[in-house]
């Protein structure tokens, strides 16, 4: 029995459809929003005369504040369902644009001040809203099968997202300037709490489904470990692939333009993975899935630095694009499968946690050992480990990673 429908919510086909395209737009308003700040504020920094240092740091704050509330943010979503976590990440993302806003006004230390604010606050929104859209989701699957396509659905809206938010700020700001950019993105959380009305209102769980729990706890799940160490590997080669890609471009000559192009090579190919995945999910296992996409990663990062041809390398971006997209709903559908339907959010948040300290702390890795050894012994040795690492998912492979397999718990109804 699904989250939904142990809540009391029982949905016909067509009314699934309308709250899976409700949840997919409340995560691209969110992370659109986010998106489009990341990229205004850093602009905005560096014109007026900030150094990469700093940029940098105005940039880690989009992710490091995620870090220190995901837990928080994971057992709000257990405790109070969907509606009150979205309407405070939503409040919090419009908190930050209009910080953002202000610092258009303002000079001196001020004026970095209130973009680092800005930056923390739509971080932290974005992440509160994206652990308790998931939540709901992979709770409205009925199976298995049904988790990996609305996992799917799902993935999709931070693609459309990264695209979104930075294009429309951009165009804004070239034509009326940064206040306008910013005053622009205020749209999209709005249009997320849009769309949460099109989400039911289900009852919140009882309070003492989580009494006297530590979420470290759940580490104790049979294949949780696991699982959370396989994410972090193949989350490392999204960063290692942005980051090593423009450096080996530079290396060989490329434009950047066609730097560009090679990485929006790899971005559509995750699109349309995960647009095929829904087709094709009752003939998957999700385990085997994340083998063979470990693998063929391992397989990409050997060939990448051997590459001279800048076709070569957007075949290469392709084949990797497909790889790692077909990961995320996969592993969301094991990581509902391990854990009580009670405490998804808190086991989304250790994820959330992992994959954003790696976002903050992995690039100034890539950097120092990229200068070190280059960009082609970096490809190699993540490359290497992320191979070797396939051991772990094929120890994950259980009945309920078989498609069209039920939950595993049972558990309390959930919100």
């Amino acid at each position: 029995m699904s989250g939904a429908e142990a809540a009391g919510v029982a949905l016909d086909r067509r009314g699934r459809a309308r709250l899976i395209a409700a949840l997919v737009a409340g995560q691209l308003g969110l992370h659109a929003s986010m998106a489009g700040l990341r990229l205004a504020a850093s602009l905005q920094a560096l014109r007026e005369g900030a150094g990469p240092w700093t940029v940098g740091l105005l940039l880690a704050l989009f992710a490091a504040a995620p870090v220190v509330m995901s837990l928080h943010s994971g057992r709000m979503a257990d405790r109070h369902g969907y509606h009150r976590p979205v309407r405070i990440a939503a409040a919090l993302t419009l908190g930050g644009l209009l910080l953002a806003l202000s610092a258009c006004f303002v000079d001196g230390p001020a004026h970095l001040a209130l973009l680092c604010a800005a930056a923390a606050a739509s971080g932290t929104g974005a992440n509160m809203g994206m652990l308790t859209i998931q939540r709901s989701a992979g709770l409205l699957a009925r199976d298995g099968t049904e988790r990996m396509r609305v996992f799917s659905w799902l993935g999709i809206a931070p693609s459309l997202a990264n695209v979104l938010g930075p294009v429309a700020v951009g165009f804004m700001i070239d034509a009326r300037g940064f206040a306008a950019g910013y005053a622009l993105l205020l749209a999209l959380p709005l249009a997320s709490l849009l769309a949460a009305r099109f989400v039911p209102a289900l009852p919140p769980r009882s309070a003492a489904a989580g009494t006297g729990r530590r979420a470290w706890d759940l580490l104790a799940l049979p294949g949780l470990r696991r699982l959370l160490v396989v994410n972090w590997l193949l989350s490392m080669c999204w960063d290692v692939h942005l980051f090593a890609v423009p450096v080996l471009g530079h290396e060989r000559g490329f434009a950047a333009a066609t730097v560009g192009l090679i990485l929006g090579t790899f971005t559509l190919a995750v699109t349309g993975v995960r647009l095929l995945i829904p087709i094709l999910a009752h003939r998957l296992r999700e385990a085997s899935v994340v083998v063979g996409a470990m693998l063929g990663t391992a397989a990409v990062f050997a060939a990448y630095p051997l590459a001279g041809s800048p076709w070569v390398m957007g075949l290469l971006a392709a084949l990797l694009g497909i790889a790692l997209g077909s990961v995320q709903p996969m592993v969301m559908s094991m990581l509902h499968h391990l854990t009580p339907d009670a405490r998804h959010g808190e086991a989304l948040a250790l994820r959330s946690m992992a994959m954003h300290a790696s976002g903050t702390l992995m690039p100034l890795l890539f950097g120092a050992l990229g200068a070190a050894v280059g960009a082609a012994a970096l490809f190699w040795a993540v490359g290497g480990a992320v191979g070797a690492g396939s051991w772990l998912a094929r120890r994950l492979a259980t009945p309920g990673s078989v498609a069209g397999a039920g939950s595993g718990h049972a558990g309390p109804p959930a919100a």
